[in-house]
């Protein structure tokens, strides 16, 4: 869901320095209830164009992954409000942005899997069928185009398995 603005827009927000956002929390709305209601209010000390992205990011997820969309069914079954639920989806998201952004990720190790799908004489065509997605997103992975690590999970679990065979 983060394109290359919203992308952007989350990494000015660190600065060039992760150690700037001190916790995850640094996202986090303020409590602002009063007797029976329970609600919160922006930070005004708060970086809102960052805000504004965490925004963006949660309505594409809330359009496009059926995961934020069963999890916004449910949470609606639950009783919650869609203010609710989007502001619960931001703060999911503002902990993996934090992740992200103080722990780089581990070394590269996409650099190998063209050699490995090649040394099993592999196609990455043959590869996207077996992993039921695209050639493109094969493509990708390898050519490092597109951080897609859950795919890329697969796709080093695929072929640690042809190994074995």
């Amino acid at each position: 869901g983060a394109g290359t603005t919203v992308a952007a827009q989350l990494a000015v927000t660190a600065g060039g320095n992760p150690g700037r956002i001190h916790n995850e929390a640094a996202f986090a709305p303020i409590p602002a209830s009063s007797g029976k209601t329970t609600r919160h209010r922006l930070n005004p000390g708060g970086d809102r164009r960052a805000n504004a992205a965490l925004h963006r990011i949660a309505l594409v997820r809330l359009r496009h992954d059926p995961t934020t969309k069963n999890y916004a069914n449910r949470r609606t079954q639950e009783g919650k409000t869609t203010k609710e639920i989007i502001r619960c989806l931001k703060r999911a998201i503002a902990r993996e942005v934090y992740r992200a952004l103080t722990q780089p990720p581990p070394t590269d190790t996409t650099s190998t899997l063209a050699a490995h799908r090649k040394r099993h004489h592999l196609t990455q065509t043959d590869v996207a069928h077996a992993l039921n997605t695209y050639p493109a997103r094969i493509s990708d992975i390898e050519n490092h185009r597109r951080p897609l690590p859950q795919l890329t999970h697969r796709y080093h679990q695929y072929l640690t398995t042809l190994d074995t065979q």
